[in-house]
């Protein structure tokens, strides 16, 4: 009898942070591909896109479900650990779901400013057809109607968890990866970038959100796509994992600026838990130490085409799948694998990469 015991406590372990946590009714979350449930999807009709075929979905769903990965993004991990379904994209139902459990409002190739804001001050097509400002206005819609008057607004904010992004992370995207653009000019539109964060945040708390989770950027330099883009001969332009120092280091740059506006928004807003979600050193985990998580390579895609780093195609039906998505932690060359996705989720969920953990806010 001791051993099935055992055993069962084991797995009781490993799974400790799986739907113990029950004081959040629903998930409102905003932010780019990184967790789009569908919602860029859903808009492109029946017109074809990658994302809407195999191999995208193998892992998990064991189908495509609009999601940019093998299988469950952050959002996902997030919604099992408090115990709620699978947040569902707002763009399917935006005019008459009730979304009793909340709605993901992310879109792939959203940016935290408007496309406008490039255009007019750097004479630059940023891309992207969403942005901040256009899902907190889909969000203003959906609350009028689901919840009517300040009151009940406030009332369904304050039982919510909020997540903030990651957004921010395509404005320097384009920008970096478009060729022969100067790339510390994104250092002049960085307080921008988090500004717009920090205001979208203050918007939401205005509302009635007691909860706000904030997420900084990736370790932009161990990314395969950035990899492949400015591959170097010069030792001193790589640390000692193999990542791009430039590229960490301007990702670190955007996530100082971040905790600082968070530092300043929970000053204003006592009583508010603003928690900032620390990406960068969650993934830097298995960049450091893969063996640990089962990843052979950090440093290349699972489904891409040849090359040091698998990315001279990008991942569609007629790309080549490299192995079990689970010994890698890229998926694409630019997304992560659920494998990944599952540890950056245990480090903001159950620390020490969110300040606090956000299981702890139970």
């Amino acid at each position: 009898m001791g051993i099935p015991i055992l055993l069962v406590s084991v797995v009781l372990l490993l799974n400790s942070y799986v739907g113990l946590c029950g004081c959040y009714k629903r998930i409102f979350s905003f932010g780019d591909s990184i967790i789009d449930t569908g919602n860029f999807a859903y808009t492109t009709g029946n017109n074809p896109t990658p994302v809407k075929e195999s191999p995208y979905g193998m892992t998990y769903f064991k189908r495509p479900t609009g999601r940019v990965c093998d299988g469950r993004v952050l959002i996902d991990f997030y919604a099992q650990a408090l115990g709620l379904p699978l947040v569902p994209p707002s763009i399917p139902e935006e005019r008459t779901g009730q979304f009793p459990t909340g709605a993901n409002f992310a879109y792939l190739g959203a940016t935290a400013l408007a496309p406008a804001y490039y255009k007019a001050k750097f004479n630059f097509d940023m891309g992207g057809s969403s942005h901040l400002d256009l899902q907190l206005d889909s969000f203003k819609k959906v609350l009028a109607r689901i919840a009517p008057g300040d009151n009940a607004t406030k009332s369904l904010l304050a039982e919510s968890l909020i997540i903030m992004g990651e957004i921010g992370g395509n404005d320097y995207n384009f920008w970096l990866l478009a060729r022969n653009r100067p790339r510390d000019t994104p250092f002049q539109y960085m307080p921008d970038v988090v500004g717009r964060i920090g205001t979208a945040v203050q918007d939401v708390i205005n509302l009635g959100a007691k909860t706000v989770l904030v997420p900084g950027n990736f370790p932009i330099g161990c990314v395969p796509g950035y990899l492949s883009a400015f591959q170097s001969n010069n030792t001193a332009d790589y640390d000692r994992n193999g990542c791009l120092v430039w590229y960490n280091d301007f990702s670190q740059k955007h996530n100082q600026l971040l905790t600082k506006k968070v530092q300043r928004l929970r000053l204003q807003n006592p009583g508010v838990r603003i928690i900032f979600a620390d990406y960068f050193g969650s993934a830097m985990q298995f960049v450091q130490n893969p063996k640990k998580y089962g990843i052979d390579d950090p440093l290349v895609s699972c489904c891409g085409g040849d090359g040091r780093y698998h990315t001279e195609k990008g991942c569609d039906k007629d790309s080549k799948v490299w192995g079990n998505p689970g010994s890698f932690a890229s998926w694409d060359g630019i997304h992560m694998t659920e494998k990944a996705y599952s540890v950056i989720a245990d480090g903001v969920l159950n620390g020490p990469f969110a300040d606090p953990a956000l299981l702890r806010t139970c």
